[in-house]
């Protein structure tokens, strides 16, 4: 076993985040794009990452985790090695933003055990993210609920336009559903190429619905206010991404879910994070919450999964440690590879 320098472990939590929706599918003004996110607790990527000779995984997805891993040594001058061991992540290609979240927690994990000074959006270039969306790599900067500008014709990556902490009580549950997938990679590319232009009245209308609907609404902690434009904002983008994922849902379990769960609560702020299939619904407190997902049994019994979250208005979190922190441990399954 290759020693590992004590003094220079690095733990690195990522928050994972929810793609509420776009500001501008037309592109007229010369930006395209431009994401609406937000950071979420309780499904944080976890990374620990110390000098090595060589390259040393452990933990969970060590097929994921190897390409980032090598492509952060090999820009590194002196070709040290890591030990890198993934402790958490969330699940993959469902709408948490997962990619992003494990490649910036490997390599501020590794660039901060090599002693290499990278910011987060260094970190996010090396590692080819932020193709369409800011959001992630804000969430990992600073965490809270994020706007950002989309892409122009010389965007890195998008620029942040606003970022609010988010209301401590409100609640967020979502929804999962394990048997299918949202769309990533290449096939993700090939439905952004071959969807419609959005109509210049749509996206006027969503823009709008951000500045003076959405985003006063986190502002001064008006629930009722933030639930109304987000489910509009979503209706629209959900009707412009439904010849590309098979309707307004990627799950119709899920939409279904969640219009019952709508109605029942009168709580109509719903829709789906990105490509799916995770959708949710926001509530105005813990308490509505827990009945929320109490009220989701029957539809737990089709195979669904239900989770609450809260906002995570402090981004991705770093420790200096010679080992993983006390309770970070690799989930069930993981498995070790050293190569």
């Amino acid at each position: 076993m290759t020693h590992i320098h004590a003094d220079l472990g690095h733990f690195v939590s990522a928050p994972a985040r929810l793609h509420l929706g776009f500001v501008d599918m037309h592109g007229g003004l010369g930006r395209r794009f431009g994401s609406i996110g937000l950071a979420v607790s309780e499904l944080d990527a976890q990374v620990w990452a110390a000098p090595a000779a060589v390259l040393q995984l452990e933990g969970l997805a060590a097929e994921r985790v190897a390409p980032i891993a090598r492509r952060l040594l090999a820009a590194t001058a002196d070709q040290r090695g890591l030990h890198l061991i993934t402790h958490a992540l969330p699940p993959a290609h469902v709408g948490l933003g997962s990619g992003t979240q494990l490649a910036l927690a490997i390599a501020a994990a590794g660039a901060g055990a090599l002693g290499l000074a990278r910011s987060p959006r260094e970190l996010a270039a090396l590692m080819g993210r932020g193709e369409r969306s800011g959001i992630g790599i804000a969430a990992f900067e600073e965490g809270g609920f994020i706007v950002d500008g989309g892409r122009g014709p010389t965007t890195t990556t998008p620029p942040v336009l606003a970022r609010l902490s988010f209301p401590a009580a409100w609640r967020c549950l979502l929804l999962f559903d394990e048997r299918t997938q949202g769309l990533s990679g290449a096939p993700e590319r090939a439905a952004f190429d071959s969807l419609p232009t959005m109509r210049a009245a749509s996206a006027e209308r969503l823009a709008r619905m951000v500045l003076v609907g959405l985003l006063p609404a986190v502002a001064e902690s008006d629930f009722r206010a933030f639930s109304a434009h987000l489910a509009q904002i979503q209706a629209l983008i959900g009707a412009h991404f439904a010849p590309k994922q098979g309707g307004i849902y990627t799950s119709a379990r899920v939409g279904a879910a969640l219009m019952e769960l709508a109605r029942a609560f009168d709580l109509p702020g719903i829709g789906q994070s990105s490509w799916g299939p995770t959708g949710f619904i926001f509530t105005p407190n813990a308490a509505v919450a827990e009945a929320v997902a109490e009220a989701c049994g029957q539809w737990i019994g089709a195979g669904l999964r239900c989770q609450i979250v809260a906002g995570s208005n402090t981004g991705a979190r770093h420790t200096r440690c010679d080992r993983p922190p006390s309770g970070a441990v690799p989930m069930a399954g993981s498995i070790a590879v050293i190569s």
